[in-house]
């Protein structure tokens, strides 16, 4: 008898909180093991499809790969796999925090745990750049769109503002489209009409942003915390860098519920643990105000980003129908691999930094493109690899 087939909820609830278990390195490692996972493994999607879902994510706050990964759970199974899928990304990093953020409150400290970062970083980069290489033909069909990804790659590396370089990018792709069209007799209208519901989805909403400017400065509560990191979650654009400038404005400035330290320490463990770095709020909403501080600071976060993805998801298809959407998609698409490269190179000095890691890099990289190993495992064996150095 043939053993029933597993449903679409199941699987993604089983992949997703998988992944959020073990997906360490930053949105763009997270997006890497995504993509080896639904478009290499399960053919869920193409690499087109992957791409677009990555661009229309980059259009909007929030953290990016929790917000591919509900992006991913729609497309699958509508809009409960949009919940599924966003929910097991996020609960396994928010677990891991909390249990973080309880061994801090009661003893003060954070865990020693280098030997963790320095065994998996140099597995990270071989996933990254894997993906790159996969994802670049489909991004990068022409000549100018691989024109306009090393200049984007050129910039950020020189400083400029990831969100200026994207939508830079998508800016000068629609006017060499539109260049195209004039010279071809076909350039017409509707670069509002096709943009106005993007932008729509991305503004911040107002009752969040309302209740967020009036949280008391004293005392902390539930309640507080929520109206805060739902306003951080629904203007928020870049990495967990810019979080620490929104969190330490919000909080270390205008409510003073924490010290610099504290802040400090908060990143450091929204770095450390698998997952999406947002969940840096559940182990500030844990430290401020134990559990109910976390569930609130958690959901406060995050919640915007399932907004989002919900008013823009069903606009995702319909962007290639629009000569401008598809311009700007194919900006975007080619800059977010120009953002994932820089952030390979910037990895590759702080992770190689012996024979050790340079080995493991080299050893991740054939694994994955020769024998085509699970990213999950390959992670999981460059933890095991840091612990064995450490204890040796």
């Amino acid at each position: 008898m043939t053993p029933p087939m597993p449903s679409p909820l199941r699987e993604l609830a089983t992949l997703f909180f998988r992944l959020g278990a073990t997906a360490f390195g930053g949105p763009a490692a997270h997006v890497a093991m995504m993509r080896d996972e639904v478009v290499r493994r399960r053919g869920w999607m193409s690499d087109a499809e992957f791409l677009d879902l990555l661009g229309a994510t980059n259009l909007i706050p929030g953290p990016n790969s929790t917000e591919m990964a509900i992006h991913i759970g729609h497309r699958r199974a509508g809009f409960a796999g949009l919940l599924v899928a966003g929910s097991a990304f996020i609960l396994p990093a928010a677990l891991i925090t909390l249990a973080f953020a309880w061994a801090y409150v009661r003893w003060g400290t954070l865990p020693a745990a280098g030997w963790l970062l320095y065994g998996v970083k140099p597995v990270v980069i071989a996933i990254v750049a894997q993906a790159i290489a996969s994802l670049a033909p489909a991004a990068a069909r022409t000549g100018r769109l691989w024109a306009v990804g090393a200049l984007v790659a050129a910039a950020v590396w020189l400083g400029v503002n990831e969100i200026a370089a994207l939508l830079g990018a998508g800016a000068v792709t629609i006017a060499l489209a539109a260049a195209d069209r004039r010279r071809h007799g076909g350039f017409t209208g509707g670069v509002a009409a096709m943009l106005t519901p993007l932008a729509l989805a991305a503004t911040p909403p107002a009752a969040a942003a309302a209740a967020a400017a009036t949280a008391a400065a004293v005392p902390v509560t539930a309640s507080g915390l929520f109206w805060v990191f739902a306003k951080i979650g629904s203007i928020l654009f870049g990495s967990g860098y810019v979080l620490l400038a929104f969190l330490d404005a919000e909080l270390v400035e205008r409510l003073g519920w924490l010290g610099q330290a504290q802040l400090i320490d908060a990143i450091a463990i929204g770095q450390l643990t698998p997952g999406p770095v947002f969940t840096t709020a559940t182990f500030v909403g844990y430290v401020l105000d134990r559990g109910p501080g976390a569930l609130a600071a958690t959901v406060g976060i995050f919640l915007p980003a399932f907004v989002f993805v919900a008013a823009s998801a069903p606009l995702v298809p319909r962007l290639r129908r629009s000569w401008v959407a598809a311009a700007l998609l194919d900006g975007v698409n080619v800059a977010s691999l120009a953002l994932m490269a820089v952030v390979v190179l910037q990895l590759f000095g702080a992770a190689i930094v012996d024979a050790t890691t340079a080995l493991l890099l080299a050893l991740s990289a054939v694994l994955l493109v020769r024998f085509r190993v699970n990213t999950t495992w390959l992670i999981l064996g460059g933890a095991l690899a840091g612990w064995l150095a450490h204890a040796l």
